[in-house]
């Protein structure tokens, strides 16, 4: 009897497909009608669609570094990193519910951002998120899905290392 409560296969590939779609739209519309360091204020105090075009990763690391090998290397790293979550997710060895729902957003938000490299050697970046003038790094949706996902993973593992520790108690 199939197990209803574990997503399968398909939906997760449903999802990954979706994010991806939602990520390369919302980057579409940011450089279709934004101007390339615009800043549009969302809401006051809290939140600004600023368009930004970032050639690093994660938090403007290597955002600096310049030459020929940036965006081959980081789209090959990314590359490499998609296809293992891709053979863990098919291998069934992404955990559980919630491990395999987060790496399937892991995935999904990394290929969104190698699309931009391979497309123009950089991510867009357009979510700027402040509280008392204290700005976050500017990001999107691929970046968000990324983190999500991963806070997915690390909340499955901790749930199950603390119910192995209770059993074993």
């Amino acid at each position: 009897m199939r197990n209803y409560a574990s997503p399968s296969g398909w939906a997760l590939a449903i999802v990954a497909v979706l994010v991806l779609a939602a990520d390369q739209i919302s980057k579409y519309a940011v450089e279709k009608f934004t101007v390339a360091g615009s800043t549009h204020v969302l809401i006051p105090g809290a939140l600004n669609l600023v368009h930004t075009d970032n050639p690093g990763v994660a938090f403007g690391l290597f955002a600096d570094v310049v030459g020929p090998w940036r965006a081959p290397i980081l789209i090959v790293f990314a590359l490499i990193v998609i296809c293992l979550i891709a053979w863990l997710l098919k291998t069934d060895r992404a955990g559980g519910w919630l491990g395999r729902c987060g790496m399937t957003l892991i995935l999904a938000g990394a290929a969104g951002n190698v699309v931009d490299r391979i497309a123009r050697d950089s991510v867009t970046d357009f979510i700027d998120f402040y509280v008392h003038g204290y700005h976050w790094y500017t990001f999107n949706l691929a970046d968000s899905a990324i983190v999500v996902g991963a806070a997915m993973v690390i909340f499955e593992l901790l749930r199950d290392w603390r119910q192995t520790a209770q059993e074993r108690a």
